[in-house]
Parts: structure tokens; sequence; C-alpha cells
């Protein structure tokens, strides 16, 4: 049986640059561990302007947001993209309206997240990201309704933090020590709440801690997302090792 990429991966990117960059080398490095040789991913970047995007959802324009990665996936469409990739978690709150908006597949970042999950044995997680990921019902509502999944979120104050944390650094690249200490005393919080595992819900998030830094197992969702993406792209001919 021989592995090959039968499927063209359409990634709606820009939110930032630093999570598309991320998507980018993470999808690239994965189909090289599968293939080998000197193969990457096939894929096609819409990159959108996070600085507008940031704008719309800071007023509650989530139409607009809607309406701009949803024209970026019918672009991927157009460009010849089999499937598309949301290469961020909070834009994902309009994913159903991007999904309707298209007539290929989108990959949902939130279900390879619950499947490593449960897999691992574990029902009640914590979750850390921005202030619309941890307040909205777009991510924990699929992973409750759908996977069964008990997610519990920081308290206001720390959300509050954690989400400037990651608009006005880690967007920008700042990686600072104070951030790094606030992020693991949230996870310790959690654990001590009950959480069983942490969901790192939000792509800039690995910037200050890796998934081992936790005190309990993490589950980086852009990683799942990424690995889920390539094993949609690759199939394997049945052509070869058919005779006997």
């Amino acid at each position: 049986m021989t592995l090959r990429q039968s499927k063209l991966i359409g990634m709606v990117g820009g939110m930032s640059w630093e999570s598309s960059a991320l998507y980018y080398r993470l999808l690239n490095a994965a189909a090289h561990r599968r293939l080998g040789g000197h193969h990457n991913a096939r894929s096609v970047l819409f990159t959108l302007d996070f600085d507008e995007l940031n704008t719309m959802a800071s007023m509650g324009r989530w139409d607009r947001v809607s309406e701009r990665v949803a024209e970026a996936a019918r672009c991927l469409e157009r460009a010849g993209a089999d499937f598309v990739i949301i290469t961020a978690v909070t834009p994902h709150s309009v994913a159903d309206q991007v999904e309707t908006a298209i007539g290929i597949p989108l990959l949902h970042l939130a279900d390879p997240t619950a499947v490593a999950i449960r897999n691992g044995g574990f029902s009640r997680v914590g979750l850390l990201g921005t202030r619309y990921t941890m307040e909205m019902d777009f991510f924990r509502q699929r992973l409750r309704d759908r996977h069964g999944l008990d997610v519990i979120t920081p308290p206001q104050e720390q959300r509050t933090a954690l989400h400037r944390i990651i608009v006005d650094e880690l967007t920008l690249g700042a990686v600072e020590d104070a951030s790094k200490a606030a992020l693991l005393q949230m996870a310790r919080d959690l654990q001590a709440r009950g959480a069983e595992a942490i969901i790192v819900g939000c792509t800039e998030l690995p910037l200050l801690l890796d998934t081992d830094d936790y005190p309990v197992p993490a589950f980086d969702v852009t990683v799942l997302h990424a690995e889920a993406a390539v094993d949609l792209a690759l199939e394997t001919d049945p052509r070869e090792g058919s005779e006997a």
C-alpha cells in the first residue's frame, strides 16, 4: 500500500499570521513524516487581515467576521481546495456559517481534539483560550453536545487576563515570563477544580508553555487539527498491493 496526498488542503489564515505560520509548519512536517523523501503537504493559503477581524470581533460584529472568513473559504474552493481548515480557534465561532457557504467540507478543530481527549480516557477538561473561546458556546457546546465532555473555564478575572496576554502579546510575537507564570497558575487552578486534562485552545498559547509543562495532560488543538488535516488529505492507493 502506498500513501499519497489525494486532497488539496485549503487554509484560511491571518488570524494571526503567527498561528498561520505554525499551521503551515505542522502540516508540512506531518506530511513529510508520513510520506518521507522530499514530500511536504500540498496546500493553498488565503491570508486575512487580523487587525480588521479583531476590530469586528471586539465590536460584536460576528456577521462581518463570518462574511470575511466565508469569502476566504470560497476563494480556496475556487482555487481547487478539497476541504478547508480555519487556522485559529476563535474564528470557529462562525464555522457553521462558513460551512454552509461552501460546497466542500470544513474540518472543525473541536472534533479531533475531542477524539484525542476521549481516547486518553478523560471526560472533565479545562479550557484555555481567548475570551471568546472560553465564554461563547461555539467550542464548548460542540465538545459537550457531540462528544459528551464536561468543559470548565477559569473565572472571569483570569479569562480577561488571558485574553489580554493572547491579543496584546502573543499575536504580536511577545513572550513574557510573567505571562508564562500566569498561564501555569490558571491551569493549576483548573486542576484543583477537577480538570483531568487541559485543552490548549489557542494557536498562540504554545508560545508560552509546552504541553509537558502543564500539571495535567494537555491537548494542543493546533497540533491535533493539523494532524487531522493531513489524515484527511492522505489516502492509501488501492492499486498498490492488490495482487496476491
